[in-house]
């Protein structure tokens, strides 16, 4: 089948849907009657020459892969740059919407295609029958994109029945557990000069983050030079930050088992609070390996599919902090058996940072000791949610428990030039 894109109406044709409470019908079953994927685009003032640091990247072992050493511009500027967002509506025949997003282009090709016609005339509240149904409907479901789409209908149908009942997703989940969650700095994109470093790490302590994490910019193809680099910038950030904020670490599976336990071997003394993803998510011998060799926690699971993944990895011993993402493991639905499952192997969930909204209240409902922070992509939240009106903000570095039913998600029209809906 071929995907068109067909433009629709602005204004009063297409809104995110009103946040008043829903009257239930009263036989308290609501029927699925539309699933539509919403891009809206429009524009907004964008820095430029700056803020574009590389991380180690798993095709860097290729010299003709691997970028050049990075530096922001002297001189950097601003440009009015298009952006665009993808948003999920689900629609029921009594005329209550559940609404999601920013989701992934992919998931929501997938949607659109293959779990709309499934979904149509199905009880919107049944969560955990629907969850089940679209899981057992195609043999790819277990990971990658099927299940990306379905984390972005469970997500949706989640905010759908917190506007039925009245009440954010993280009560329906059974919180709050907390009057805040605490966030920390996670700075991807940040330049890796050391003095830049340096004057970055002490601004974020200052704001009030008592955990920062910085993402590598060399591996293995970078030879000592790239190694000493590594080594070099634990020091540096040790230095601006003092002894009373945690340090976390990113390799984004660019590294082999024996760079991870040199690497390991020359920052103890800097007492890292975590190194992530040191390897391809496939190689849980390796992650095992490297957790009992070395003093401080590892992490990972941004790429994990499920609680079955995550079992395995905590059966090996493989993991002390595990990240699986609302966006991608499977929604909400799964996340919280996730948590589940961690707190079983007293390992931590800290949800990887791709979006908020779901992973919030996903926190705000589970104990402090299996969710004890979120994941605030500064640079990449700084825009995200540029076409809503009320974004989680964070005020010295915790968010706000939300308030409004479901997940509150509304647009602001104001920001929003065009609104085409991907369709058959």
């Amino acid at each position: 089948m071929q995907r068109r894109h067909f433009l629709a109406g602005l204004g009063a044709a297409w809104c995110a849907p009103a946040l008043p409470a829903f009257q239930a019908p009263a036989a308290g079953r609501l029927k699925i009657a539309a699933v539509e994927a919403w891009n809206v685009e429009g524009h907004r003032q964008m820095p430029t020459g700056v803020d574009h640091q590389h991380q180690v990247n798993p095709l860097h072992v290729y010299e003709e892969l691997r970028p050049k050493p990075y530096h922001d511009s002297p001189n950097p500027g601003q440009r009015n740059a298009p952006v665009s967002a993808l948003y999920l509506k689900i629609k029921t025949d009594q005329g209550l919407e559940g609404f999601y997003g920013p989701i992934d282009r992919e998931s929501a090709i997938v949607v659109v295609e293959q779990l709309r016609p499934f979904l149509l005339g199905k009880d919107a509240l049944a969560g955990e029958a629907l969850w089940d149904q679209m899981y057992r409907s195609n043999r790819h479901s277990r990971a990658g994109l099927y299940l990306m789409a379905i984390s972005a209908v469970d997500n949706t149908l989640w905010d759908l029945r917190g506007r039925y009942y009245n009440a954010p997703v993280y009560k329906l989940l059974g919180g709050p557990t907390r009057p805040s969650i605490e966030a920390y700095a996670s700075c991807l994109g940040y330049s890796l000069e050391p003095e830049a470093m340096h004057k970055r790490a002490q601004q974020f302590k200052n704001e009030g983050f008592r955990f920062e994490k910085w993402f590598m910019g060399y591996g293995p193809g970078d030879g000592p030079e790239g190694m000493r680099k590594n080594v070099e910038m634990v020091r540096i950030l040790r230095d601006a930050v003092g002894d009373d904020v945690e340090l976390m670490f990113d390799a984004f599976s660019g590294w082999d088992l024996n760079y991870a336990l040199e690497w390991a071997k020359q920052v103890e003394k800097y007492r890292p609070r975590w190194i992530e993803e040191a390897f391809h998510p496939e190689k849980i011998e390796s992650f095992a390996a490297l957790r009992r060799s070395i003093s401080f926690p590892v992490a990972s699971g941004e790429h994990l599919y499920g609680r079955w993944e995550v079992e395995k990895y905590l059966e090996a011993g493989a993991l002390n902090v595990v990240q699986a993402d609302p966006e991608w493991c499977g929604g909400i639905t799964e996340l919280v058996k996730i948590c589940t499952v961690c707190s079983l192997h007293d390992a931590q969930e800290i949800p990887h940072g791709h979006s908020l909204h779901a992973a919030l209240h996903v926190i705000a409902s589970q104990s402090p000791m299996t969710c004890p922070l979120a994941e605030n992509l500064i640079l990449k939240m700084r825009d995200y949610y540029h076409f809503e009106k009320d974004p989680p903000r964070l005020e010295k570095a915790h968010f706000a428990l939300p308030a409004r039913p479901g997940f509150g998600i509304e647009l602001d029209q104001g920001k929003v030039e065009k609104q085409t809906q991907l369709t058959l």
